[in-house]
Order: structure tokens, then sequence, then C-alpha cells
């Protein structure tokens, strides 16, 4: 399956269920701490700089963005543990989450964003769990792979491998190193 990357589109935020679009297509679901890259990820996956917003401050994302990408649609949660957002914010941002990827019908898998240069948090670690505990097709992602240096990443690689228990695939927004392989990825997800 080959997805029309120009064939895409944002469709709308939302908070809680009945504000989520109402389709058929299946959804895909991006994880992971503040500011890990998932908005940046899209943005690589689609081609464009602006598709979805992004920002260096953690907690920029604060409810739930559904972008449609030909045939299948992503889904932006915001992300778990430190953002700089108002306490009343974030407290509100584990139930919305949890609803979502438990509740929603359309979703099919789930894109599981970690920093490579830094150890699995506590939180990337419940989430692990839960996925695993939920058998959704997850891929595991390590994100900002440009950052830190080729003999580091592989030692990164490992340090997530053995806190997470699968060996992560590697990505940069800045070089678009697993770019490809995330769409191939994605597409063997929904055709399954």
């Amino acid at each position: 399956m080959k997805l029309n990357l120009h064939n895409s589109e944002f469709l709308t935020s939302a908070v809680e269920a009945r504000g989520y679009p109402r389709h058929s297509l299946e959804e895909i679901a991006l994880v992971g701490r503040s500011n890990v890259g998932k908005s940046s990820l899209l943005n690589t996956l689609v081609n464009r700089k602006k598709f979805a917003r992004t920002s260096n401050r953690p907690g920029r994302t604060q409810m739930i963005n559904f972008y449609r990408v030909d045939t299948i649609c992503f889904v932006d949660l915001p992300g778990y543990g430190f953002a700089r957002v108002p306490e009343k914010v974030r407290q509100k941002w584990g139930p919305m989450i949890e609803s979502y990827l438990t509740e929603r019908p359309n979703l099919a898998g789930i894109l599981h964003l970690v920093d490579l240069r830094h150890k699995p948090t506590k939180d990337d670690l419940l989430m692990a769990a839960w996925i695993k505990n939920r058998g959704l097709p997850s891929i595991l992602i390590a994100t900002k792979t440009d950052k830190i240096s080729r003999g580091q990443r592989n030692k990164q690689q490992k340090i997530i491998k053995a806190s997470l228990g699968r060996t992560p695939l590697l990505f940069s927004a800045h070089n678009r190193q697993g770019r490809d392989e995330i769409l191939t990825l994605v597409a063997d997800i929904v055709q399954k």
C-alpha cells in the first residue's frame, strides 16, 4: 500500500470523544513524552514543514489532533511527562489520552516515540507496558538521532532496548532517517 502523501489535511482538534471526527479511517496514534518530536515526525512523513504545529517548548500540543493522510488518520496526542503548561491543563491530559486510547474503535496502531538521547522515563516504561497489555500493533521510534554522535547512537539504542524490551527504529526529522521505513510499517499495520 502506497500512501498519496499529497492528499493530506488537518481534520480537527478535540478534547473528548464527541469532538472526534466521524469516519471509517483507521487511526495511528502518536504517543510519547512532551517535546519528543511527534509533530515533527508527522511533518516529515508528509514532506511539509508546517503540517502539524511544532515548538521547542514542551507541551505545545494540548488537544488531540487528527490528520488525514490519504486513507489513514494520524492522531497526535499531547505528550506525557514534563510540559510547560499549567498543572490544571496537564491533569486533564491523562484522562483525555487514556479515553482516546481505550475507547476509540478506529485505533489500529501506535507510534511510540522516545528520545534517543535519554534513557526511557518512568512514563515511557508505563506506556510501553500499556501498549503490550493492550496487544495493539506498535512501532517504537527513537527520535532526534541527528542530535548525538554516531558512536553514541548504538549505545543509546541498546539502553532503550534493555529498558523497553524492543529495539527502536531510529528517526531524525532533520535528515529524514527512518521516514520511509516508518511509512512502510504503518501501511503494514493498517493492511492487517
